[in-house]
């Protein structure tokens, strides 16, 4: 959603209307209402926060009231598959963001008893359907492009573009001591974690290099910032390491606060192997901050190991501890190739190439 709303505002800046359709979601009271367009939806219990659009609706007859030159999806659930049907129903041409490895996510979230062979065969096989019936094709970074042309060789790619970061948002000049105070890390070297508290974002890479991390740097400080479905289970596999107080979650963190929580610490850690992109990674370098990140998918093309930060195994908690480390030795010398790194993916910049994208299916 973070992506949808930043790329939303710029279309908007450059003079575009756009209107955004989304599952209803009674516990966030519909904070964003202007040309929205709220879908009735259900709680998807194995992925708490997740909205499922069951439902039949007006989709179809809500867009022929609205000038639409080109729908854009960016999920592959049943609001992907509505996107579909509006499109076929209306004619107009519809873009698919692909940037949800869905086929890997849902061993962690699929009812019991399913045999998770049989549905992970099911899903390439509906998603290679569902990518060859978009008009156009947009994936994030090179590494997802490849997994998407040997999953569905004959969809239409209409290119590689990442969701931009907002350069004047994330900068080296922003202060983070408000939240040092906050959370009691004055004095202390600070890593960073930003991102929903599951399963496929592999924190426990993170929290079992810790032990490595404090032998080498007694100072260090983990602040995880996020909610999700494992903060309970990681806050065990911290109190079982003896960590307490030398990790901090956070919980949840308003978007408008998080330019303050990067700029508040030394390096930023993340050990995913899921990332089609990384939104977290490029908001850290724009801030200045090396990166210690999993050398896995989309992380290594932001990560220029021994440039802008350093790359690990993400299964090696060892591994994982001295990049952290070696980020935190070489943080100062690394601040001007960080943030160098993240101008080439500013939202203003990205946003012109998905119009073009735009102008090509809306003119085909």
């Amino acid at each position: 959603m973070t992506s949808v709303l930043a790329t939303r505002r710029q279309l908007e800046a450059h003079g575009h209307r756009v209107f955004v359709f989304a599952p209803e979601d009674p516990s966030n009271g519909h904070g964003v209402e202007r040309d929205t367009i709220f879908v009735k939806a259900r709680e998807f219990r194995p992925y708490p926060g997740y909205r499922l659009a069951v439902f039949p609706g007006h989709e179809v007859e809500i867009l022929e009231d609205l000038d639409v030159d080109v729908l854009h999806s960016h999920g592959v659930g049943f609001m992907g598959i509505k996107g579909l049907w509006c499109s076929w129903a209306t004619k107009i041409p519809i873009v698919q963001t692909f940037h949800t490895l869905v086929q890997e996510a849902m061993p962690f979230y699929s009812p019991i008893g399913l045999n998770l062979h049989l549905l992970e065969r099911g899903l390439r096989l509906f998603l290679r359907v569902f990518l060859n019936h978009c008009d156009g094709v947009v994936v994030p970074t090179h590494a997802i492009l490849g997994e998407v042309q040997a999953l569905a060789p004959l969809a239409t790619i209409s290119g590689v573009i990442p969701t931009g970061i907002d350069p004047h948002r994330f900068h080296p000049g922003l202060s983070g001591h408000d939240v040092r105070t906050r959370w009691g890390l004055n004095g202390n070297d600070v890593i960073l974690h930003v991102g929903r508290v599951s399963p496929e974002k592999n924190l426990q890479t993170l929290i079992n290099a810790f032990p490595y991390i404090k032998l080498e740097n007694p100072d260090a400080k983990l602040l995880v910032v996020g909610s999700g479905p494992y903060l309970d289970r990681y806050y065990d596999l911290v109190k079982k390491r003896g960590l307490v107080g030398e990790i901090v979650f956070t919980g949840f963190v308003p978007d408008a606060d998080l330019p303050r929580y990067y700029a508040a610490c030394d390096a930023f850690a993340i050990a995913s192997k899921f990332e089609t992109q990384g939104l977290v990674v490029l908001e850290a370098l724009a801030t200045g901050k090396p990166v210690a990140g999993a050398n896995k998918r989309a992380i290594p093309e932001f990560v220029r190991h021994g440039t802008n930060g350093f790359l690990f195994e993400p299964d090696n908690p060892r591994e994982a501890a001295e990049a952290v480390l070696m980020s935190l030795d070489h943080r100062d010398e690394m601040r001007e190739a960080a943030r160098e790194t993240a101008l080439n993916y500013s939202i203003d910049a990205c946003t012109r190439r998905l119009e073009a994208v735009y102008e090509g299916l809306a003119t085909a």
